[in-house]
């Protein structure tokens, strides 16, 4: 099974794609993890990636679909899930050409879905002890000490971009970007399949878990 995984920043793509690597037995293909291992291994492709991100500047779509394009490759016939790629239409299409021709189309699209302001309230609760990295929600999993952790006397802190203007900036970025995606891959035949990720956890596995069954 060939899968692309989809969905807003605090829609719980990370949880989700943990369970469907596991049920699905399913090569977890992530997108960052790849850049970070071009870039080490010290090849001419991470040499070039290298250095366009050290001047500041967005990695080409050509220089993406080649570094993916190359992962999959190695992947071989075995069942594999796409997370954070493809980013745009044009890299949408170029991962259909090389799936097309290797005789591996993908199965489906996966989209969890969620609306902006229950996104809002997920990602800016969070919050990390500053001592033992254990981490707190400031309504749905908070410290029975407030802002100290529970756990060591720690004090609890927020990441920057959890607060509230930088996830704003980045649910806009991915209507700019990603939704665009999607549609193209509902005018292009793919078997696009919502599930909301306003349930429990669980219950989004559950429901992913059907629709993908329902397709083998």
């Amino acid at each position: 099974m060939r899968i692309v995984l989809m969905g807003p920043p605090g829609a719980g793509k990370g949880t989700q794609a943990a369970r469907l690597v596991e049920t699905f037995g399913l090569k977890h293909l992530s997108s960052g993890d790849i850049f970070r291992a071009e870039k080490a291994s010290g090849s001419q492709l991470g040499k070039k990636l290298a250095e366009i991100m050290a001047a500041g500047a967005l990695v080409p779509d050509e220089i993406v679909v080649e570094m993916m394009a190359k992962a999959i490759a190695a992947v071989g016939d075995d069942g594999l899930m796409l997370d954070g790629f493809p980013r745009t239409v044009a890299q949408a299409e170029a991962l259909d050409a090389t799936l097309k021709q290797n005789g591996t189309p993908l199965n489906a699209v996966v989209v969890i879905t969620a609306d902006d302001g229950e996104i809002v309230e997920r990602i800016t609760g969070r919050r990390a002890c500053g001592s033992c990295g254990k981490g707190f929600h400031v309504k749905f999993m908070p410290s029975a000490r407030g802002d100290i952790c529970d756990a060591c006397d720690g004090a609890l802190t927020q990441r920057d971009d959890d607060r509230e203007e930088v996830v704003r900036e980045r649910l806009a970025a991915y209507k700019k970007q990603t939704e665009p995606v999607i549609a193209y891959y509902r005018t292009s035949g793919a078997k696009v399949i919502e599930v909301n990720g306003s349930q429990s956890p669980d219950a989004v596995t559950a429901d992913m878990a059907a629709a993908l069954r329902s397709l083998e």
